[in-house]
């Protein structure tokens, strides 16, 4: 750790992202479930309300599509509004909103209307919380145009992609895995927004590329480290941003090992991995010397028991068979 930075919990690099963007721009303001009495569901917004105000800090009813379509009144107004969901199966009560409103007002007005909306959900199992409450669904939002879809894996990046994604003139979706929120991680002092164009590296390797994103970086870095007991020279790429997916990065890990696995928790079915494996097909078929493989989820809806939620997730153990497996 430098003399410049320190440790926290993901949560709260979250949390002085909220802080630090309330503080930046007047026309920020936070709305969602509980994110002010209450602290937020996961205290990502404890103490703001306190600090500023009902205005700025917004407790909503129980109602995704009304406080969405809230939000992206706002935003058309000229406001800064974050939209907190409390979990990504919420986030389906509010498709219409975010779908046909705030993904397709740009181009239905000729350019006239943009939509600076941030909507903030909370994705990923593994907490024993079931079906309703456990999915990973940015895959699908990936899909749609006009959105931005953001997935920070690391401290820094879930303090300061929040940042970074008020400025955007679009919407921006950014997706908070939920294993994450009390593990520790370091942070510059400094609070700043961070790219959120670019894949980027966090484990150089020569012999396969391992790519992948939010809650599953930190399974397939644990992955690498095991392999390379083994011999096995892993590189991870952490996408970062699902929509638009940066390529060229894709493609130049792929060049560089030769070969390629996708770990994705969303299901196999349709999946942003199929997505992201097609496209090296398309733009990177000659450096492949195996062909590309992906772990996913099953598919199966993700389960209450946790041996058997466990088993239906992709652990470290999946990741590094899978690879060898790749490598024979």
């Amino acid at each position: 750790m430098s003399d410049t930075s320190r440790t926290l919990p993901y949560r709260e690099a979250l949390h002085e992202g909220l802080r630090e963007a309330l503080l930046r721009d007047e026309r920020v303001f936070l709305m969602g479930e509980d994110v002010g009495r209450y602290g937020g569901t996961y205290a990502v917004s404890h103490g703001l309300l306190e600090e500023f105000g009902e205005a700025r800090i917004r407790d909503t009813p129980l109602s995704e599509s009304t406080f969405t379509g809230a939000g992206i009144g706002a935003a058309l107004n000229g406001m800064r509004p974050i939209v907190e969901i409390m979990t990504v199966n919420f986030s389906l009560l509010a498709l219409d909103q975010i779908i046909n409103n705030a993904a397709t007002l740009r181009h239905m007005s000729g350019g006239q209307l943009n939509v600076p909306l941030v909507i903030r959900m909370t994705t990923g199992g593994g907490r024993q919380l079931a079906a309703q409450h456990s999915h990973s669904l940015e895959g699908w939002y990936a899909h749609i145009p006009g959105l931005r879809i953001v997935a920070p894996a690391t401290h820094e990046d879930a303090r300061g992609m929040l940042l970074t994604a008020l400025e955007d003139p679009d919407p921006v979706l950014i997706f908070e895995h939920a294993l994450l929120l009390g593990v520790e991680g370091e942070v510059e002092d400094k609070v700043q927004g961070v790219d959120i164009d670019h894949a980027t590296i966090r484990r150089e390797g020569r012999q396969v590329s391992l790519i992948t994103y939010g809650g599953m970086l930190h399974k397939s870095l644990a992955a690498a480290e095991q392999l390379a007991t083994e011999g096995i020279d892993a590189e991870v790429l952490d996408l970062r941003t699902l929509r638009p997916l940066d390529d060229a990065a894709i493609m130049a890990s792929v060049a560089k090992t030769h070969r390629v696995m996708v770990i994705d928790e969303g299901w196999r079915s349709g999946s942003l991995s199929a997505e992201i494996i097609t496209r090296i097909n398309e733009q990177a078929f000659f450096e492949l010397d195996a062909p590309p493989v992906r772990v996913c989820s099953q598919e199966v809806p993700v389960p209450y028991a946790k041996h058997l939620e466990d088993a239906a997730i992709p652990q470290v153990e999946d990741i590094v068979a899978a690879v060898r497996r790749l490598l024979g």
